[in-house]
C-alpha cells in the first residue's frame, strides 16, 4: 500500500496534460520507444484530430526513486474544455494528488482555476507544475507569482518542466512519491470498489474501470453491483497499462478493471460501488455528484427504422461517456428519436462525430436549448425541456431561464470587446480584477441560453484567443421568454421550434427564414416560410414557384388563348399546393445552429 501513489493531472485546455503523460511514461519505460506516440493515452480518433482529450484515461507506471525503491503510480490524464468538467471530477474521486499544469507562457487561466477548486473540494495533494518552460515566450518569474498567490504555496515548491524535451520529468517524479500520500484503505475487510469508468467491448461485453478503496479482488470471486444489486463472477481481473494487463488478484489501492460478461448497459452505474456477493452489509462509497445536463438536443435517425439501431447505440455510448442522459421523444418531422442532455454545445458535436464513426449511425440534431421552468396558474411546476412542453401562454404565469456565473480572464486591452459581447448577450458585470498587471478577471452573470450557441467561438474571436472561460449555474430567474414556430406553408415544423427570450425573437426569426429560403428547394408551388409567435407572424420569406411556360407552344394568335392557359397552371398550382408537402433537407436542422455565419 504504502508503495502506490493515485494522482492526475488537471489543467486549462491546451497546456500540455496529455504530452507530459507521454514523458512520464517514456521516462518509466512504461511504453516502448516502438509504441511511442504523441498523445499516446488518446485512443479515440477524435481525440488526436482534435488535439484534445475527451475521455480521462488511466495508466500504472512503474517508478524507481533515487533511494532505489519500487513504487506503483497510478496516473489518469483528464480533459480540460469545460465541457468534459464531468469526467474530471469522477478522475479525482479516484485520486489523492494532482498536478497543477500551468503553461509558462499563458499563465493561469479560467479553467485553472476552476479545476484546482475541484480538487481542493476532494481534499487532493496539489503539486504545481510550470509547464512548456523550453518555449520562447515562456515568463517563469511571473506565473511564478500567480501560482503563489493562487495557492498560497512556497516559491521553491513550484516544479519546472517541459512536456516536449523532457525537462524535468524526473523532478516531477520525484515529487509524485514525496508529496502525494498513499492511499488510505485497509486490505483485511471486505471489498469496497468504487466505479469511475466504463466502456462496451462488442467481444467482452462491458469492461468496467474501478479503483479498490479497501479489501482485494481475486479472479473467480463472486462481487456484487450495489446499487444494482446483481451478482456477477469475475472472469477476468486486472490492472490497466497501455493495454490491460491480466492478474490473479487486484489488491487495495489499485485502479483496475473488472470483466464480468456483462451485455445490458442500463447494468453498470458510473458512482456504483462493487463488493463482494459474501458480504452481507455493503455499504456503498459516496459516488459522484448527478451529472447536470446543461443543453438539450433532439436526435433521430435519418431513416425512421434505424431507430431501434440508434437505441442500442445510444445505451452503449453512454457507458463511456456517463455525462450523456437522454429519454425516448417523437416528433411529427422526423418520427421517433431522443430527447439528449450534453453539457455543452462541444460535448454534443462530439457525441454526434462518435455515433457516425464508432456506429455508423446517421442522426439529425435538432435546435437545441435550454432547460427552462415554466410556472401555470394553477400554480403547477413544469420543468421544460424542449419547445412542444412549454404550456400554453393562457396557462403560464411566469417561466424562469438558468442563469449561470462566467469567469473570464483575459488582457487589459480586450475588456471593452468583452464588455459590448456580454452585455450584449444579457450579461450583467459583477466584478473586475486585475490578477496581474497585464491580466485581468471579469466576472458576470448571464443567461445560459445566450453561451449555449456560439459564445465561446466569439469569445476567442473578439480576443485574439486570449480569453480564457469558465462557468458554472447559479440557479433560475424570471424571463419572458417565448416559444418560436416556423411554418411551411402553415404547417408547423416542430423540429425547428426554438424557445428564445422575446428581444430576441424577432432577429432570431428573420436569419432562419432567410437560411431557410437558401436551403429548402424550390416546387411546382409557391411556399411561404413565417416565423411566428403565438398567432403573430414576426418573420417572412417566399420561396417562388418553378414555372413552367404552358405558352410556348402558342405562337401568334389571339392574347385570350395565352390568357387561357395561364389562368389553367394558376388553377393547377392552387391545387398543388393544398396537396403537396414540402421535404426540409437534413442542413437546414444544422443550419439554425450557424446562424451567424
Amino acid at each position: 500500500m504504502k508503495h502506490i501513489r493515485n494522482f492526475c493531472i488537471i489543467a486549462h485546455i491546451d497546456h500540455g496534460k496529455s504530452t507530459l503523460a507521454d514523458r512520464l511514461l517514456q521516462v518509466t519505460n512504461t511504453i516502448s520507444e516502438r509504441e511511442m506516440m504523441d498523445q499516446v493515452l488518446d485512443d479515440m480518433d477524435l481525440e488526436r484530430e482534435k488535439g484534445i482529450t475527451i475521455k480521462s484515461h488511466a495508466i500504472q507506471i512503474n517508478y524507481k526513486n533515487s533511494h532505489g525503491e519500487t513504487y506503483t503510480l497510478n496516473l489518469i490524464d483528464t480533459p480540460g474544455h469545460v465541457d468534459f468538467s464531468y469526467e474530471v471530477s469522477r478522475a479525482l474521486a479516484a485520486c489523492e494528488g494532482a498536478l497543477l499544469l500551468v503553461d509558462a507562457t499563458q499563465g493561469i487561466q479560467a479553467q485553472t482555476i476552476s479545476n484546482l477548486y475541484l480538487a481542493i473540494d476532494n481534499d487532493l495533494e496539489i503539486i504545481p507544475v510550470i509547464n512548456k518552460i523550453d518555449m520562447d515566450g515562456a515568463m517563469i518569474e511571473e506565473v511564478k507569482d500567480q501560482i503563489v498567490e493562487l495557492i498560497g504555496c512556497k516559491p521553491e515548491d513550484i516544479l519546472l518542466a517541459s512536456g516536449r524535451t523532457g525537462l524535468g520529468v524526473e523532478a516531477v517524479l520525484e515529487a509524485i512519491v514525496d508529496r502525494i500520500p498513499p492511499p488510505e484503505g485497509n486490505p483485511d475487510v471486505p471489498l469496497q470498489a468504487l466505479i469511475f469508468d466504463s466502456v462496451f467491448n462488442s467481444f467482452r461485453g462491458i469492461i468496467v474501470y474501478y479503483r479498490i478503496m479497501n479489501g482485494g479482488l481475486k479472479k473467480a470471486d463472486k462481487v456484487k453491483f450495489v446499487s444494482t444489486g446483481q451478482e456477477y463472477e469475475a472472469d477476468e481481473i486486472g490492472i490497466l497499462k497501455l493495454k490491460m494487463t491480466e492478474k490473479q488478484e487486484v489488491k487495495c489501492g489499485d485502479v483496475g478493471y473488472i470483466i464480468t460478461g456483462i451485455k445490458n448497459a442500463k447494468e453498470v452505474k458510473v458512482g456504483d460501488t462493487i463488493t463482494l456477493a459474501s458480504n452481507p452489509e455493503p455499504v456503498a462509497i459516496k459516488g459522484f455528484e448527478e451529472v447536470k445536463p446543461m443543453v438539450f438536443a433532439g436526435i433521430f435517425p435519418v431513416v425512421t427504422d434505424d431507430f431501434e439501431e440508434l437505441r442500442d447505440c445510444m445505451d452503449k455510448l453512454q457507458l463511456n461517456d456517463a455525462s450523456l442522459t437522454f429519454e425516448l421523444e417523437t416528433s411529427q418531422a422526423l418520427g421517433f428519436g431522443f430527447r439528449c442532455g450534453f453539457l455543452g454545445l462541444l460535448h454534443m458535436e462530439i457525441i454526434q462525430e462518435r455515433l457516425e464513426r464508432e456506429f455508423n449511425q446517421t442522426v439529425i440534431t435538432t435546435v437545441p436549448n435550454v432547460s427552462f421552468i415554466a410556472y401555470t396558474t394553477k400554480a403547477e411546476k413544469i420543468i421544460v425541456n424542449n419547445p412542444a412542453e412549454m404550456p400554453d401562454v393562457i396557462k403560464t404565469e411566469r417561466i424562469e431561464e438558468p442563469y449561470i456565473k462566467a469567469q473570464i480572464i483575459t488582457k487589459p486591452e480586450y475588456i471593452g470587446n468583452i464588455m459590448t459581447l456580454c452585455l450584449g448577450k444579457r450579461g450583467i458585470l459583477i466584478n473586475q480584477s486585475y490578477l496581474t498587471t497585464t491580466r485581468v478577471e471579469l466576472i458576470f452573470e448571464m443567461p445560459l441560453t445566450e453561451i449555449v450557441f456560439d459564445f465561446y467561438d466569439k469569445l476567442k474571436s473578439q480576443t485574439r484567443g486570449y480569453a480564457s472561460f469558465d462557468y458554472h449555474p447559479i440557479g433560475y430567474r424570471d424571463a419572458d421568454i417565448v416559444k418560436m414556430d416556423i411554418l411551411l406553408n402553415s404547417d408547423k415544423v416542430d423540429a425547428l421550434s426554438a424557445l428564445i427570450h422575446r428581444s430576441r425573437a424577432q432577429d432570431f426569426g428573420r436569419k432562419l427564414c432567410e437560411k431557410l429560403k437558401e436551403l429548402v428547394p424550390r416546387q411546382q408551388f409557391q411556399i411561404a416560410i413565417q416565423a411566428a409567435i403565438g398567432a403573430k407572424i414576426v418573420a417572412r420569406e417566399n420561396i417562388s414557384a418553378m414555372r413552367k411556360d404552358v405558352t410556348a407552344k402558342c405562337y401568334g394568335g389571339d392574347i385570350s388563348r395565352k390568357r387561357k392557359l395561364l389562368e389553367k397552371q394558376k388553377e393547377g398550382k392552387k391545387r398543388m399546393r393544398q396537396i403537396g408537402n414540402v421535404e426540409v433537407p437534413q442542413e437546414a436542422f444544422l443550419a439554425v445552429l450557424k446562424l451567424d455565419d
